[in-house]
């Protein structure tokens, strides 16, 4: 029929029926929702579920509430909730016209729907446009918000970082210990301070002083544990931070440890370059209050203990006494 044309370019969401509730026509857009089942002969209300009004169970009742809004759905999955709006007409039949309503996003997204499915002049045509607009915006947003959360944390990262060895420089120190002291937690700190490296920068150049302290610094990370921080203090001076650790015989033998790393020689060119490390170490038990300061103060006094007894040793503050070692 040529009013069923006219209603497919329209209300390409439509559908009629006859007097009886039996559906003979079936627009293009509501069709495509029930590929390979067909809705032309059924019953209506055998298609779809009413929800609002209550109480319809016939034709007549029906074209009774002919419009009014309707709430509806389909009775077999997928079961997409429909609005709709029903107009008797002159054969004692009916047009309903139906739509999306709020769902129309996930429903384009389920059948995969197109401009093409709806009405030129439907307003949800220029809807879906400002959905798929705000979605690529926000899409572009995060994206923006990522680089820039992994920007800001890669400059963090170098601000924390010593260039040169790929340590921690003074400034992450200055974060970690004033974390691990607002938390009571206990510390040890060694001061480490590398013997014979004026004669390495004397002797080879300071590209070969370079290359032994990024040796070194590597040989301190594989001793250390992954919560402990390695610091490179400055110059050819180390600092390492070691929380919840306070017993002195494990950190004796982690300070031997460290100076037989170091103390492998280290090929540079032509040339074998052989450096030791004098160690100096405080502890905190987290119950005495103390500064970041004072604890850097005590590791740094038993340093200069050890270098005086000797090179390639290491010394506790307020202790005696430490352990020579042959560089």
């Amino acid at each position: 029929m040529a009013s069923d044309r006219i209603l497919d370019i329209l209300c390409p969401m439509h559908l009629t029926v006859d007097a009886t509730g039996q559906i003979r026509h079936v627009g293009p857009t509501l069709a495509k929702l029930r590929i390979g089942d067909p809705l032309v002969g059924k019953r209506l209300l055998d298609v779809f579920d009413l929800h609002r009004p209550q109480g319809v169970g016939m034709m007549s009742d029906l074209l009774a509430i002919a419009g009014r809004k309707l709430q509806l759905r389909f009775r077999e999955p997928p079961h997409t909730s429909l609005k709709a709006v029903l107009v008797a007409d002159e054969t004692g039949g009916a047009i309903l016209n139906l739509s999306f309503g709020i769902s129309v996003v996930d429903s384009v997204r389920d059948y995969h729907l197109t401009n093409a499915d709806f009405a030129p002049t439907d307003l949800t045509v220029e809807m879906l446009y400002l959905v798929e607009a705000k979605s690529a915006a926000m899409q572009a947003s995060r994206l923006l918000n990522e680089r820039l959360q992994g920007a800001r944390m890669a400059a963090e990262e170098q601000a924390f970082t010593d260039t040169l060895t790929g340590l921690k420089n003074r400034r992450a120190m200055d974060h970690v210990l004033s974390r691990l002291l607002a938390t009571d937690q206990a510390v040890s700190v060694m001061h480490l301070d590398l013997d014979y490296f004026k004669q390495v920068n004397d002797q080879h150049g300071h590209a070969a002083g370079d290359h032994v302290l990024k040796q070194v610094a590597q040989r301190m990370l594989e001793v250390t544990r992954e919560n402990d921080t390695v610091v490179r203090f400055g110059g050819d001076e180390f600092l390492l931070i070691f929380p919840q650790l306070t017993d002195n015989e494990k950190l004796s033998q982690l300070a031997q440890r460290l100076n037989e790393r170091i103390e492998r020689p280290v090929a540079f060119a032509d040339n074998i370059c052989r450096v030791s490390g004098s160690v100096g170490i405080a502890m905190h038990d987290g119950l005495t209050p103390k500064s970041a300061e004072q604890i850097i103060t005590d590791a740094d006094d038993a340093l200069y203990r050890s270098k005086r007894k000797g090179r390639a040793c290491y010394s506790f503050h307020g202790q005696t006494g430490h352990d020579k070692r042959t560089a």
